[in-house]
């Protein structure tokens, strides 16, 4: 927290701030501004909503600090930059960025908000460092919306791939050092992003669908009727890295890309040992690599969906009640710091305290249970607690939709 106290003029925001990281990091059920403030000792969550919509600071200046903290704390010499969304199930139609479309979390079409987010990944551990919220065309079309959201003018409609590519070039243009970036099919079929990789000689080990189609010799085919062609002494059975159950070993191969452009350019396939269910990934480096560093990224992929897990299971990444653009950016900035926090401190105790062979090495739950039960408060007063009771349950009153369930009942 004192990497980014400059960023706040005044000592109220950076006290609520402090107050909001803490209990993102607490063992409550369930984290929005009404719990955080009672686990702060607030008397009403209007300070902590003050801090997420109208305080003065900046959420890109201390998510740059962010960035600049996870470098410097999981740096290593293989650095994997990972790119993915997901997705918040909402209500309504007001919260900036809903609308009814696909997202990974809930696996189906939902009415729902997706923000794009890039992760720092490395042997040492992983966290998020930046993100961009999906504002979809319904909305950039719509200047009434966009304003009652509190969306800048500026903000236009810009694609998933095209956001991802505005963060790894802040990335990269803040002078963080990473040879390779991987995505999944969302990000790997667009000529688009692949090339403005290739500009900046930045490897890539992107995710393409079965139909992709490949340029060769003999012209274009589907990366499924490339496969059939392969002997059988292509394939190699390798580990794309440790799971919860051990290593995960799957079969791949590799298919040359006819592109006379500098650079080498590859179709990799992973082949799953038991279903032989089949996957297929478009690469890129600069100088030749052998298949393993290609199986090696590939596996790295994984690592954004564990961040995904840890940030919101741990930190509350998904758990804002907000509506609006600068209560959003707010919340998951905190949020990811939140467990960036985790992320370093359980990788500097894995480096400096080796576990044991009767111990299992320490995790991000374990770091989090360890700063709860090592900064827990004193317990408060009988009427503090009854305090809150009352004004949650004169605030609900108030509420439209209890006011309905209300009429309902009667």
């Amino acid at each position: 927290m004192g990497r980014i106290a400059g960023r706040f003029a005044r000592v109220e925001p950076r006290r609520r701030a402090r107050e909001f990281v803490s209990g993102l990091l607490s063992d409550m059920p369930r984290k929005n501004c009404w719990t955080l403030a009672e686990c702060a000792g607030d008397t009403t969550p209007y300070g902590l909503q003050h801090l997420l919509l109208r305080a003065k600071w900046d959420a890109d200046a201390i998510r740059d600090d962010l960035r600049g903290f996870v470098v410097e704390q999981l740096l290593d010499d293989d650095v994997v930059l990972v790119v993915d969304e997901t997705g918040d199930v909402k209500k309504g139609i007001a919260t900036v960025g809903v609308q009814r479309q696909y997202t990974g979390t809930a696996g189906r079409v939902e009415n729902c908000q997706v923000a794009v987010c890039l992760a720092y990944s490395t042997p040492r551990g992983h966290a998020a460092i930046d993100r961009e919220l999906y504002v979809p065309r319904s909305w950039t079309l719509d200047e009434v919306r966009c304003r009652a959201a509190g969306i800048p003018e500026e903000v236009t409609f810009a694609t998933r791939p095209a956001l991802a590519m505005r963060m790894i070039d802040r990335t990269l243009d803040a002078g963080v050092r990473a040879s390779w970036v991987a995505g999944d099919e969302v990000y790997g079929g667009v000529p688009q992003l692949r090339g403005a990789l290739e500009d900046r000689r930045v490897g890539y080990v992107l995710a393409v669908a079965r139909d992709h189609r490949i340029a060769t010799r003999a012209g274009q085919v589907r990366a499924d009727a490339l496969v059939r062609k392969l002997p059988k002494r292509a394939w190699q059975k390798l580990s794309a890295g440790a799971g919860a159950k051990g290593h995960r070993f799957y079969d791949w191969a590799l298919a040359d890309i006819a592109d006379d452009r500098p650079g080498h350019r590859h179709l990799l396939v992973r082949r799953n040992c038991s279903s032989g269910e089949l996957a297929f990934y478009r690469c890129y480096s600069a100088r030749p690599v052998p298949l393993a560093t290609l199986v090696r990224v590939a596996g790295r992929r994984w690592t954004v969906e564990e961040t995904f897990q840890a940030a919101k299971g741990l930190a509350g990444l998904d758990e804002h009640q907000v509506r609006r653009w600068t209560s959003w950016h707010r919340w998951v900035t905190l949020a990811m710091l939140a467990h960036a926090f985790l992320a370093a401190a359980t990788a500097n105790e894995r480096a400096n305290h080796p576990a044991s062979d009767e111990l299992v090495p320490l995790t991000c739950n374990e770091m989090q249970r360890l700063f709860t039960a090592l900064s827990a408060r004193a317990v408060r007063p009988a009427a503090y607690h009854l305090g809150w009771s009352d004004w949650r349950r004169r605030h609900q009153a108030r509420a439209g939709h209890y006011q309905r369930q209300i009429s309902g009942q009667r």
